[in-house]
């Protein structure tokens, strides 16, 4: 029998999020909202739960879920070769409607499906989902929608579809605007979109923009004086140094990473 729990009253949250938690650690498969649309999700380290919310969805595993992470810096430790144009996506839009798709830590011992080595990642802006990602970890996480059909855009519309088959539903009201996350693939050396969603591709265009260098100041000619050139041409020359010392593609499903959150 399916718990069901309305996080949009305190006493119900307090009580919901530890009982989702729960239910992740035993190894069962939960639904949450986000800040797109509902999510069907487990733990991404366990294989046999993971191919559970596949089963429960109709989904094979050449339509591996993206996985839901509590912070960006926990993508450092999923992802490696994480390009510098991937960490100015994720400081603009994180948390929010963007998924990443990166090139995963080979090391994890987990099984999401057919990823080729890739994983897509997320950090969601919805607080119950937050919280229970702070406690559990990283989770993979799909639409609440079996195949086909439209993602959930409420609990009750998961609950129609998906049944008994999920051991938690949280019922955080009505999701967000209804679109999915937009995608893109950061495995190479620029940025490819794979699914535009939530985000325009104008806003990931506008995020990777150069930023405008900066001129150098104009000497002083009130200094006047060979001292202060001086010191300001050792500045310039130190900043120099500086700059010039800092000098999974998933092909699965249409989105390329079997993502519909």
């Amino acid at each position: 029998m399916s718990e069901r729990y309305d996080c949009t009253d305190p006493d119900g949250r307090a009580e919901g999020i530890p009982a989702a938690a729960s239910a992740v650690r035993r190894g069962d498969i939960v639904v949450l909202p986000t800040d797109t649309v509902y999510g069907i999700g487990c733990d991404a380290f366990d294989a046999t739960a993971v191919a559970s919310v596949l089963a429960a969805k109709g989904r094979g595993r050449d339509m591996p879920p993206p996985v839901l992470i509590p912070t960006a810096r926990t993508a450092q430790g999923l992802a490696t070769q994480v390009p510098d144009y991937a960490q100015r996506l994720m400081e603009k839009f994180w948390p929010g409607p963007l998924t990443l798709v990166l090139k995963a830590q080979t090391s994890l011992h987990w099984d999401l499906g057919e990823t080729n080595g890739t994983v897509a990642l997320r950090v969601p802006d919805h607080e119950i989902t937050l919280e229970l990602l702070g406690d559990i970890g990283p989770m993979a996480v799909t639409s609440a929608n079996t195949t086909g059909d439209p993602a959930a855009r409420t609990v009750d519309e998961a609950v129609g579809m998906l049944g008994e088959s999920v051991g938690v539903y949280l019922d955080g009201g009505p999701a967000g605007g209804g679109q999915p996350s937009t995608i893109v693939d950061c495995t190479g050396e620029t940025p490819v979109t794979l699914r535009v969603g939530a985000l325009s591709q104008d806003d990931i265009d506008a995020a990777l923009e150069p930023e405008p260098e900066l001129e150098a100041p104009e000497p002083d000619p009130s200094a006047g004086t060979s001292d202060t050139l001086g010191e300001w041409h050792d500045v310039s020359t130190d900043a120099s140094s500086d700059e010039a010392s800092d000098v999974s593609t998933a092909d699965g499903p249409s989105d390329g990473s079997g993502a519909t959150q």
